[in-house]
């Protein structure tokens, strides 16, 4: 039990902590300090889905609908462009980390679409999670592999809760406009690089 658990704790952290196009967004939250719950929350529930749906076998039937696979791939790629070019926009101009309660209100929902989009528009987040985790998982016999699930939801919740709440930590250096631009445009090439290897993969 307790080998399955560190198992899929260990190999989930090891998928997801990679910088990609999901982390970033978190990261910039948690760093902006808006709807940081909401943002870790949907990453969280989303991996957590994802994670049971592989375990229970759904990666078999991912693995033979291709075409889902790539309508997926092409509108990830379009939204990943989409959020790229508004980050590389947005840095034109300065901008702190300082955010009134209002203008955070009228994003609340903008926030949560671009992070179910960054997260359910990513065909990466359907091998890894659903076929790698799931595959994985069933090499630790029936009662194990459920405690392998667990280990990797785990894994899940703690990363993206250390990433949005403990980004608050690096604000006072990012407490400049000047730096959040450089924020935005790494940001911004982060998401066309990624928009970039799915179009070409």
């Amino acid at each position: 039990m307790l080998d399955s658990l560190t198992a899929g704790l260990l190999t989930g952290l090891s998928l997801i902590v990679a910088i990609g196009a999901q982390n970033a967004f978190v990261l910039r939250q948690g760093l902006a300090r808006e709807h940081v719950g909401l943002v870790v929350a949907i990453c969280a529930v989303s991996d957590v889905v994802l994670i049971v749906a592989g375990v229970a076998g759904i990666g078999a039937v991912v693995e033979h609908a291709g075409w889902a696979l790539d309508l997926v791939r092409w509108l990830g790629v379009a939204f990943l462009t989409w959020y790229g070019v508004s980050s590389l926009l947005r840095a034109r101009r300065a901008e702190s980390l300082q955010t009134s309660a209002a203008g955070a209100a009228t994003r609340r929902r903008t926030v949560a679409v671009r992070m179910l989009a960054l997260t359910w528009l990513n065909p990466h987040v359907y091998l890894d999670t659903v076929l790698l985790l799931g595959s994985i998982a069933n090499h630790h016999g029936s009662p194990g592999r459920w405690w392998f699930a667990v280990g990797a939801c785990l894994g899940s919740i703690v990363w993206f809760g250390s990433l949005g709440y403990g980004a608050r930590l690096a604000a006072p250096l990012l407490a400049s406009p000047r730096a959040w631009q450089v924020l935005d445009v790494v940001i911004g090439l982060v998401m066309l690089a990624i928009a970039a290897s799915l179009a070409l993969g």
